[in-house]
């Protein structure tokens, strides 16, 4: 699997935008308008893979979108929400492709909120959506705000411009509210559960076949964060109503599938890469959770 594509690399292959503060890559915002940006660039598709950037991208025109594991078709007019731990690309179907979206660093939104708390910007969160043409008016406006804000000489326009990510945040969350925001408790049960997820995440993408995951389990997880294993256990059960081991496979399988879907890597290869001990192993964890082979899933791209 490739590295994620950095700044200099979106840009590099874009040379007709605008980068504003692109020299000061650590705090970094840029808003785009995609029918410009599509008649610059044609209409290829965004390449499958993961981006070292959030992007907050709404669209008007029937196109498709593989999300990690999953695709979404969007009919008339739809919104999506990026993160650097998930891969995405987006497939235009038909139509022109017309809309805005925001491409922005963790860091420049520090000190306004923590981006990775809300659902869109979760593993498990639900990232894209149909929008009515009522709502794609009301997020359309703070795009369009947006614009102005970044092209004026106002001297506290950063600040503007991170009020305007989060209304877009705020407003999504609106018009669908999402059934998996809950209260957040930062006891230790939460904070040993975030650092278990922290360092689940940091294992993936994985770049190279020689390298492949170091934490497979339970136990190699809780030496890591120096606590018992039946703490990190414990701790994970009363957060998320799930075990460790089942958290743990969750990701490896959506690994797969991704790795399979859109790689050349050869089975075993992904088998060895996520700590199997061989492609036999793999195929029986992957047909007992999908009901298909790995070369199956492969072969009939199921999603």
């Amino acid at each position: 699997m490739k590295k994620p594509e950095t700044l200099e690399e979106f840009y590099a292959n874009r040379p007709f935008l605008k980068t504003f503060d692109l020299s000061d890559n650590q705090e970094h915002f840029n808003v785009l308008d995609i029918e410009k940006q599509k008649q610059m660039e044609g209409n290829a598709a965004v390449s499958f893979g993961r981006k070292n950037y959030f992007k907050i991208c709404m669209v008007s025109g029937n196109s498709k979108i593989h999300y990690a594991d999953k695709s979404f078709e969007i009919l008339k007019h739809g919104l999506l929400f990026a993160n650097p731990l998930i891969p995405y690309d987006w497939e235009a179907i038909s139509g022109a492709q017309k809309g805005y979206s925001c491409i922005f660093t963790e860091s420049f939104t520090e000190g306004f909120g923590h981006i990775k708390k809300y659902p869109f910007f979760q593993p498990d969160g639900y990232p894209v959506f149909e929008l009515t043409e009522e709502e794609k008016f009301n997020l359309e406006n703070i795009f369009v705000q947006m614009q102005k804000e970044q092209s004026s000489e106002f001297d506290f326009k950063d600040d503007a411009l991170k009020n305007l990510i989060f209304q877009l945040i705020f407003t999504a969350l609106k018009i669908r509210p999402s059934t998996q925001i809950t209260t957040e408790k930062m006891n230790a049960a939460g904070r040993i559960t975030s650092l278990f997820l922290n360092l689940l995440e940091s294992q993936f993408p994985i770049s190279n076949t020689i390298n492949g995951i170091g934490l497979r389990s339970a136990s190699d997880f809780a030496d890591q964060m120096s606590v018992h294993v039946n703490h990190l256990n414990k701790s994970v059960k009363e957060t998320m109503m799930k075990t460790t081991s089942e958290l743990i496979s969750e990701r490896i399988l959506k690994e797969a599938k991704i790795m399979l879907q859109h790689s050349s890597w050869a089975i075993s290869e992904i088998a060895y890469s996520l700590g199997f001990e061989g492609p036999a192993h793999f195929s029986s964890f992957f047909k007992k959770q999908v009901h298909v082979s790995p070369s199956q899933f492969r072969s009939e791209k199921i999603v």
